[in-house]
């Protein structure tokens, strides 16, 4: 009988876990779609072109982190909230998220305008591309305000447990990026359809058409984002009071915070990796940045899984379930681990199929090929890795996870890199190797650290 009502729990929770993550994971292949198609269509141009976007991709990755971890810090708060039916504190929660978006958003738009001049140079790349890096930094970056209103708002959205609007929305946004991309990127061209011959129009402006691209895309989608917000029953501000409030500001910045720490030092880490890289030359950096690109659809459902995940265990925290809380984080981390499984072994066998989507550079896709397969075989390890962050999110122990990030990543990725790079001369496997050494360390670490029942140890507790 135990048996029995044992296996309907495990049914009920997977069915509950599916049902939270699929319009994530869909979300996230949409949105490496786009990165897909836009590093394809950059990539016709050239490796120069390739390397211009690839040398300011962790600048941008280093932006979207604080943002997405103050936007966690709202999804904490909002589902914490949600399952215990405090639904009034969801309304005050969406409100402090709008000021969250607009502050950060607004500090990065001006920063990333203001040091985009300089930045290509900061970063080591080469002279023939510090015009075209600097254009799309200039570019994405400036449009940050709109990228954190799209980002934080889909946190608060997706913590009261609504995952598909969030990915409806940035499938509109993707859509529009990838038709701008169209037009903006290339010359005007002859096409034809059987025998209906035309010109297709294009404004020629290369690099800094992707960016045009991906920008305008992003102030769709916090425009949408927040019309969506203020149509939701559970989140609509309307009739309550538009005023900072400090103590829910403090309960979501508190759990925010620390993560957004953890993300800046993380992708500075990427940054000081990028310029390292960049040291190896032109190609080399196109076939890093390219096969970087080109791991991200076979992550996705962790990823997907991880926001899901912090979903999940919020609201069973909130609902006081601490037996519900260890059972589902047990299924979210062998659920993802068994994904990640599948999607390594893809990786492996068909590194070249996915390179040669990017670019027709036979060099930029030899280096490729060899750093996909490389990182192919941590996969389900870098799946561990994913969900745990989320479990330990979504209990607000960002502490944990902040300390074991920045260490391992200056402590393992950047010293070794820098070891194999300036001491031994070693070329980019070697580089991916030290990128797995890291993942694998702190998966390591995060997996001691759940089995000892630290992430529920350091759990936030809200005020009431």
């Amino acid at each position: 009988m135990m048996k029995s009502k044992n296996k309907s729990e495990t049914r009920t929770l997977l069915f509950l876990i599916f049902t939270l993550a699929w319009p994530t994971v869909i979300e996230q292949a949409l949105q490496t779609v786009v990165v897909y198609v836009d590093t394809a269509m950059v990539g016709r141009l050239g490796a120069q072109a390739s390397a211009a976007v690839g040398l300011t991709m962790s600048m941008n990755w280093l932006i979207n982190g604080p943002i997405f971890a103050l936007g966690i810090g709202v999804l904490a708060f909002v589902a914490r909230n949600n399952g215990a039916k405090r639904y009034d504190d969801l309304k005050v929660a969406a409100v402090q998220g709008i000021y969250l978006a607009l502050f950060i958003g607004a500090f990065f738009s001006i920063v990333s305008i203001a040091i985009s001049p300089a930045l290509p140079g900061w970063l080591g790349g080469a002279k023939e591309i510090q015009k075209d890096a600097t254009a799309y930094f200039a570019i994405v970056g400036g449009a940050a305000i709109f990228r954190a209103i799209d980002i934080v708002l889909a946190c608060t959205i997706r913590g009261t447990g609504d995952t598909k609007t969030p990915m409806k929305i940035n499938a509109l946004m993707n859509v529009c990026n990838i038709v701008l991309n169209y037009f903006l990127i290339y010359e005007s061209r002859p096409m034809s359809i059987g025998s209906f011959h035309f010109i297709m129009p294009g404004a020629d402006f290369g690099v800094a058409g992707a960016a045009i691209g991906t920008a305008v895309a992003n102030m769709i989608g916090g425009v949408l984002m927040l019309r969506i917000l203020f149509k939701s029953p559970l989140l609509s501000p309307k009739g309550i009071s538009k005023r900072i409030n400090g103590k829910v500001m403090y309960q979501c910045i508190r759990v925010g915070v620390p993560l957004a720490l953890q993300r800046t030092a993380i992708f500075m880490g990427h940054v000081v990796f990028t310029s390292l890289v960049a040291g190896l030359g032109t190609v080399t950096l196109a076939a890093h940045s390219i096969a970087l690109t080109a791991e991200e659809m076979f992550y996705i459902p962790g990823f997907g899984m991880q926001d899901a995940g912090a979903t999940l265990i919020g609201n069973a925290m909130g609902e006081g379930n601490e037996k519900k809380m260890d059972k589902l984080a047990r299924l979210l981390i062998v659920v993802t681990v068994t994904i990640m499984t599948v999607t390594g072994l893809l990786l492996f066998l068909f590194p070249d199929v996915v390179m040669k989507i990017f670019t027709k550079d036979p060099e930029v896709i030899r280096q490729g090929v060899i750093a996909l397969r490389i990182v192919a075989i941590s996969e389900p390890i870098y799946g561990a890795l994913i969900i745990m962050e989320g479990i330990f999110n979504g209990v607000g122990n960002t502490k944990t996870t902040f300390i074991v990030g920045v260490s391992t990543m200056w402590g393992v990725r950047i010293l070794l890199t820098f070891l194999c790079i300036s001491v031994f001369h070693l070329k980019l496997p070697a580089v991916w190797g030290c990128m797995v050494a890291e993942n694998v360390i702190k998966a390591l670490i995060l997996g001691i650290l759940f089995l000892r029942g630290v992430w529920k140890r350091g759990a936030v507790k809200y005020d009431d």
